[in-house]
């Protein structure tokens, strides 16, 4: 198994917070076996809490045992070819086991096939509505996984909602279950990054558009405001050299300059991340250093520093002392598709925005670099360095 992956996902020694909830979700899952129902296990966490690496346990745990009928679920392309990736190495897992909801599902209706578990990670990706384009036609995935499994282990974090078609909130979620019996399993202790409480309140402060503070020095954890994407780039090319997996990532609504829909600004210009047909996941890939990483490619892994360039769509509100976001800037408008069924307020397409900084701002387990787009905001920061 890739070491980097391994790592990750499968840590040898769990906390004993871990130990703690995946003793209560066996206890759960057993019981909702022997009851023939369709059940519903939560587990639920910010981004860095442990959430896939419980997951993982009870994948290997279930998934192995040729007693029960199973299937590992994600949405997310990258993940997928990460968690085929771990499946070569799992004795006893099938990786065809392992699928996208959408191919899942429509198989699973076509065929009458039923489940004992269905283990879903990231969860908040899962589709809330019909989305023929995508060739699904239902009007909820979850709802669907439900209908063909004894019980549904899903990962959620509401945190890291940021498109119309893939909403999901905790009522939403709650109406999605109905009547069937669940149980949610929180998880609130930080292991992705070693940064302090402290440094982790101020990274949710600063994309919650509040005012904006010192950066807490009170850990081993690296932080930097560069005045130069540049620069930046240059310090991130130092530590993929030193550490690997370091890697410059950005938010939306960068123009396009001369045809070239790069991440452009001072001496700093870099394509955006590329899919790629191949099983190696972008954040593994050596050659990502030349791009610049998304959510699309990133959410749901681990780097060792993050390159953070915030983009257009964030700005400075000096009255306030606050980043401010700026939707009408925000170039990827998958983000504000309409829906029938949901309205959704002007603040609630910021929410969208804000979660995607969130989640980025907190891939590095070992430092996160930092820089802005917007003039005002860049120099806030800079002055907050050199004050502190």
């Amino acid at each position: 198994m890739n070491e980097v992956l391994k790592e990750q996902f499968l840590i040898d020694k769990l906390s004993d917070d871990q130990k703690s909830v995946i003793a209560d979700m066996n206890t759960y899952i057993n019981d909702s076996l022997a009851k023939q129902q369709h059940a519903v296990a939560i587990i639920q966490g910010a981004a860095g809490t442990g959430k896939s690496v419980v997951l993982m346990q009870l994948v290997r745990q279930y998934m192995t045992d040729k007693h029960y009928k199973t299937a590992l679920v994600v949405n997310h392309p990258e993940l997928y070819k990460a968690y085929q990736d771990m499946a070569k190495d799992f004795s006893g897992l099938n990786p065809r086991d392992i699928r996208r909801p959408t191919a899942l599902i429509n198989d699973a209706q076509k065929n009458n096939h039923k489940y004992d578990v269905i283990f879903v990670d990231e969860a908040h990706l899962l589709y809330s509505k019909s989305e023929p384009y995508a060739h699904y036609r239902g009007k909820n995935q979850l709802t669907d996984l439900i209908h063909l499994a004894k019980i549904v282990v899903v990962v959620y974090d509401f945190n890291q909602v940021f498109q119309s078609k893939m909403y999901w909130s905790q009522e939403l979620l709650l109406d999605t279950i109905g009547t069937h019996p669940y149980q949610q399993f929180n998880m609130d202790f930080q292991y992705r990054m070693i940064a302090s409480d402290a440094q982790v309140d101020w990274m949710d402060k600063l994309t919650a558009q509040k005012p904006i503070a010192p950066f807490p020095n009170n850990s081993h954890f690296e932080f930097e405001v560069f005045s130069t994407a540049g620069a930046l780039y240059e310090k991130i090319k130092v530590k993929n050299k030193k550490f690997g997996l370091s890697r410059v990532v950005a938010t939306s609504g960068f123009p396009r300059i001369n045809g070239r829909h790069n991440v452009e600004m001072d001496s700093f210009s870099l394509p955006w991340d590329e899919w790629d047909p191949q099983r190696t996941h972008w954040a593994k890939r050596e050659s990502s250093i030349i791009q610049v990483g998304t959510i699309y490619t990133l959410q749901g892994f681990d780097l060792n520093y993050v390159g953070m360039i915030i983009g257009p769509s964030f700005g400075y509100d000096a009255k306030t002392d606050s980043m401010t976001i700026i939707p009408e800037k925000y170039s990827h408008k998958e983000i504000f598709k309409k829906r029938q069924d949901l309205q959704f307020t002007a603040e609630q397409y910021q929410e969208f925005i804000a979660n995607v900084l969130n989640v980025l701002i907190k891939r590095g387990k070992y430092g996160l670099y930092i820089t802005a787009y917007d003039d005002a905001l860049r120099e806030r920061l800079l002055t907050l360095q050199r004050d502190n």
